[in-house]
This record gives structure tokens, sequence and C-alpha cells, in this order.
């Protein structure tokens, strides 16, 4: 009978240790993430597996990821595709969540479990809508809309950024000199305010902006801890979408984690390629100095590289198939802004600035307002940090009308000796330093009240400021 009790007894303590197992807190969860608030931007730092990262990012950022969706729920529908959330949802669950790799899977369910930790209730689809928010709207979109009716959907691809890389003879060094500015949307390009410092337990750690609750830059201006940097430009114009592919926010994250040459790269983005956010990628590799440029469509890429020589980007394309197969871009028309842009940063980054690149001069060039093609200061689309809502014409090459407001938002730069530290300079808002404000730009075009009026907020420009990952 002793014994009996004895068994009895231990087999208690066994089920009284296993009930008493200690379930992590969101706390234990953060482990030694971080979250500082500096000039404009949310600088985060992340750390662990896939989905201890992923709730990290949903956890520090919540307020903003929750303000971004609702800013896509309230603008998309309105945005020309007239499709509400729910059917940006259901493509994430029809195509792009069954191509997405496990690890990716699990950074996203972490985001919503960070984000329901704080009292939201966003799932995985959400995020991953989300992130896919570029390829669906302006590439899948358009590609329906063209079934329905031809031509229809268009113009619809983006024209969002200014940048270039340069090496060898084209910098001050020798090395690389990388910058880039996002254009987009000020109702979202104001919120595009994260810097994020990744370090997973697999793959190169990475420093990058990018838009909160997103697992990749978006804009995409990276820096590796494998010497690996990117970033791009789009393809305006650009024509095509395959849903059987895998996504391209999951390429571009795969990509800069994993990437330890230019080669890996090129491999991985080109691999089972859906065409969506159709880019000339600007990569470097500071660990050589080469650089190159990948022009990917669709159907068609082409490589060029140099360890002497700059590449610039304003979402032109170069490849005469390519234009010629996937997109309508006017290589004539010099009055587009990709065309104008392009004269400009050609005029800089090929001849004032040729051999005496820096990251001082980087500031400068993303910054700049010279319009080239009449030979003054000016606030359009025709300048490097563009100001669309100052321009009577728009951007008819991508469907926006007079004094849309959408321009340069941010600007990024970094070079071999910067890079090699894990830093990088960034300005949030306009990197010319202009002020967007809201309130008397929406008397000024009541038109715009309707559609943006609930959400369009101040974009103040601050100061260039420089952020270091932690020793």
């Amino acid at each position: 009978m002793k014994l009996i009790s004895q068994i009895t007894f231990s087999a208690l303590m066994v089920l009284m240790l296993f009930s008493c197992k200690h379930e992590p807190t969101a706390q234990d969860k953060l482990g030694k993430a971080t979250r500082e608030d500096k000039n404009g931007w949310i600088y985060i730092h992340l750390s662990g597996s896939p989905n201890t990262i992923g709730f990290q990012h949903g956890y520090l950022v919540a307020k903003e990821i929750d303000t971004l969706i609702k800013v896509m729920q309230y603008y998309l529908p309105s945005n020309g595709s007239g499709y509400k959330w729910d059917f940006y949802r259901n493509a994430a669950k029809r195509f792009l969540w069954p191509k997405l790799e496990q690890e990716y899977k699990d950074e996203i369910k972490g985001i919503a479990e960070g984000l329901q930790a704080k009292g939201f209730k966003y799932d995985t689809l959400d995020l991953t809508a989300l992130n896919a928010n570029i390829e669906l709207s302006q590439y899948y979109v358009p590609t329906l809309m063209n079934k329905i009716k031809p031509h229809s959907g268009d113009n619809r691809a983006p024209g969002n950024c200014s940048a270039f890389i340069a090496t060898g003879s084209f910098t001050k060094d020798h090395k690389i000199v990388i910058g880039h500015n996002n254009w987009t949307d000020y109702i979202e390009g104001e919120r595009w305010n994260v810097i994020a410092d990744i370090k997973p337990d697999k793959g190169n750690q990475l420093l990058m902006d990018c838009a909160p609750g997103f697992i990749h830059s978006g804009d995409d201006f990276v820096v590796s801890k494998s010497g690996i940097v990117i970033t791009e430009t789009t393809i305006t114009q650009f024509i095509g979408f395959d849903t059987t592919k895998a996504p391209e926010f999951m390429r571009a994250r795969k990509a800069a984690q994993y990437s330890k040459t230019i080669d890996d790269v090129i491999k991985i983005m080109t691999t089972d390629n859906n065409g969506g956010y159709a880019n000339d990628w600007l990569i470097g590799d500071i660990n050589t100095n080469e650089v190159a440029k990948l022009e990917l469509g669709l159907k068609n890429f082409w490589v060029w590289r140099s360890k002497d020589t700059a590449y610039v980007g304003s979402n032109f394309a170069s490849d005469p198939k390519l234009i010629k197969e996937e997109t309508t871009f006017n290589v004539n028309n010099i009055t587009s802004s990709p065309n104008a842009r392009k004269l400009r940063l050609d005029k800089l980054v090929y001849g004032d600035y040729k051999g005496k690149l820096d990251v001082n001069n980087g500031m400068t060039i993303e910054g700049d307002t010279y319009d080239q093609l009449d030979g003054k200061i000016a606030l359009n689309r025709c300048v490097i940090d563009g100001h669309v809502e100052e321009d009577p014409l728009g951007c008819k090459e991508w469907n926006e009308p007079p004094f849309f407001p959408m321009g340069a938002v941010q600007g990024k730069v970094t070079t071999s000796d910067m890079a090699s530290k894990m830093q990088l300079w960034a300005h949030m808002g306009h990197p010319g330093g202009a002020d967007f404000l809201a309130a008397p730009f929406l008397k000024k075009h009541p038109e715009y009240v309707k559609t943006q009026g609930k959400y369009l907020r101040d974009m103040k420009a601050y100061p260039w400021t420089k952020f270091s990952v932690p020793n």
C-alpha cells in the first residue's frame, strides 16, 4: 500500500510539473528587441527565429501597422481598382500564401501574433496582402482589367524611385556608393518610416528601410552583413503577372537574407518569378566592389555588371526586347518623368560628380530638384526629388492626374565602408528639404478630399540621420 502511494504521489508531481509548464509571455518573445523613434523614423532591432522576429515586429510597431492597413482598406478601392480589402485577402489566400516558404509564413504569423497581443485583430492574410499590396494592386489587378477590356489596365505599374550605384573611377575612394529615394503616394509614403535591423537565426543580418508590417524592404534599400547592398527602381508602364509563381516580396527578402554574391541575388530573384513589382535591381558586393544592374520583367531579364561603372535608375527600362514585349513605355518621350530624371541623373553621376561620388554627394543627388529639361530649379515630376503634387500635368505615364499628391517621400545612402559596419544614412520626408502640408494642399485641391482626406497627413522633411547596427 505504501509503494502504491509513493507511485501515485510521483505521478501527481509529474502531472503538476507538466501542467505548470511556462508559456512564453510577450516579454519572453520580445527578448532584446528594441524600438527607438528618431527624426521621423522608427528604428527597430529584431532577432531570433522567424516567428520570434515577426512577433517582435508586430508588437513593437503595432499601432503603425494597424494604421497602414486601415489606410490600405480606405485607399485601395478608390485608387483605380475598385476592389475592397477582402479581394486582396482572398488573393493572398488563393495564390500568395501557398507559395510562401515556411520561414516567411512563420514570420508573418508572428507579426499577426504580435498585433493580437496588442489587441489588434489581424491575421496572416491581412499581413500577406499588406506585404504584397504593390504587386496585387498594380500588377495583378491591371492584368485582370486587361482580360476584361484590353488596355484598360495599362499604365498602372508604378513609376517609383530615383537611384544610383557607382564604383571604380566613378567614386571618390573607388569603392561602392549607393543611393535611393522612394517615390510613392504621400498617403502611404509618409508612413514608410521603419529602419529594421534584423538578425535572423539563419542567413544574413540585414539593415533596411521598410513600411510597418513588411518582411521585405518594399522600396528596397538593404545592407546585408554578407557585404551585399541592394536597391531598385520600378520599370514603368510594365504589363504582366503570373499567379502561379512566387511573390516578389518573398523573393526580395530571401535574396537579401541569403545572398553572399551578386550571382546569388540574380538567381533568387529570377527563380519562380511572378513578374510582380518588375524592377531594375541595382546590386553591389562590397567584398569585390563590383556592381550590377538586373533588369527583371516577367518574360525577360538582362544583367549588366562591372567593377568600374555607374548605373542609374528612374523607372526606365534599357533592354529593347523587354521594353517592346512587356511595357508600353515610350523611350523617345523626353518629357516623361522617367526620361527627364534620367537626363538629370546622367548629368550628375556621369558628369558633375564623376570621380567625386561619396556619401555627401549621394545625399545631394537624392535631394536634387533641378529640372534638366527647363534648366532651372523646380518642384515637379521631372526632378529627382519628385513633387507631382506641384505639377499641373501630373504623370500621364502612371495615370496620375494633375497635382496628384505623390513624389519622393524619403531617401537613403550608404558606401562600401559604411556597409561593412552595417550603417546607412536615411532621410524621412523630401530629401531636398521641402515639407508637404496636407491641410493647405487639400484646400487648394479639394478634388482629393474624398479619396485621401481621411488619412493624408503632413510629411515633414527631417534631417539626414545615421543608423548603425550595435556591435
